[in-house]
């Protein structure tokens, strides 16, 4: 059974000069793209995929964790915030022919 997520992870504390294979070996297990940095040595990436094969948020951590181990070749620190995206709360918003009345006149200048 698969199942939908959105993983977040923060690499801090590895070698600089490593970055580039770190990067490469957790695109290897997750399909992270887009990385950025605040500048503070930390490197960051979030993508969308699937968990499957009975994988938990935590046994996910851990391959991912060894992954980057080894292109690092030490320990760094390894954070993954794990969103499950097939059962979210949410709220529904609607607005009624008041709402339309209000909000048009004030964003036409007119009084209402």
């Amino acid at each position: 059974m698969s199942r939908y997520y959105e993983m977040d992870v923060e690499i801090l504390g590895h070698a600089p000069e490593k970055e580039d294979q770190i990067k490469t070996a957790a695109e290897e297990e997750w399909p992270f793209g887009d990385w950025w940095s605040t500048g503070e040595g930390d490197i960051h990436a979030s993508a969308q995929s699937t968990l499957s094969g009975g994988e938990s948020e935590e046994q996910f951590t851990e391959r991912l964790s060894v992954a980057v181990w080894r292109a690092d070749r030490s320990f760094c620190e390894v954070m993954v915030n794990a969103t499950y995206l097939e059962d979210l709360p949410y709220e529904t918003h609607t607005l009624d022919e008041n709402d339309y009345a209000r909000l048009m006149a004030a964003n036409t200048g007119e009084p209402t």
